[in-house]
């Protein structure tokens, strides 16, 4: 099941995160100290922040320095910001040091859902991304673009990921350079 991280003060905002992401394992947090221990003890892989946190809730800086925190510890984590009303500068700011997307209250339930669900989808294809660059070997000495070479290519990458011995045929009359 996949984790999400809720750093907020406001515990009714917590209960009803918690209803909206019933289908998730959801962890709280109430402040910066706890969010960073929560972070290193779960990984989530989507941290929804207040930016409004003690101990000056009704300034964003708190918020802010948790979530250049949160980045530097685990940059892959998407953090959606959460801001009250009238701070769309502090969420703009938010995304600008790297928060993957903001919400202002008051919280509707299906928008949050939608922005958290998008938020998993990209990080889990950035996970799937690093590891088939881990894996897949590098095709770079081949030269060629025709139909043929780019289809021998991609099942080479493709068969290269198996532990399966491969024989490729195909027609005489390459050049090496």
């Amino acid at each position: 099941m996949d984790k999400i991280l809720v750093v907020d003060d406001d515990l009714g905002i917590q209960k009803q995160l918690k209803w909206s992401f019933s289908g998730y394992d959801v962890i709280f947090a109430e402040n910066r100290t706890s969010a960073i221990a929560q972070l290193r003890r779960f990984e989530p892989k989507v941290v929804t922040l207040d930016l409004g946190l003690p101990p000056d809730p009704s300034n964003a800086t708190e918020g802010l320095a948790t979530l250049e925190e949160i980045l530097a510890l685990a940059p892959q984590t998407k953090v959606i910001v959460v801001t009250g009303n009238n701070d769309k500068k502090n969420a703009l700011k938010a995304v600008n040091l790297g928060a993957y997307d903001f919400y202002q209250k008051p919280i509707d339930s299906d928008t949050i859902q939608i922005l958290v669900s998008r938020a998993i989808n990209l990080f889990n294809l950035e996970m799937e991304n690093r590891h088939l660059a881990e894996v897949a070997p590098s095709m770079d000495k081949i030269i060629g673009q025709s139909e043929g070479i780019l289809a021998a290519s991609r099942k080479a990458e493709r068969i290269a990921q198996t532990d399966i011995s491969t024989l490729l045929l195909g027609e005489s009359g390459t050049r090496h350079r």
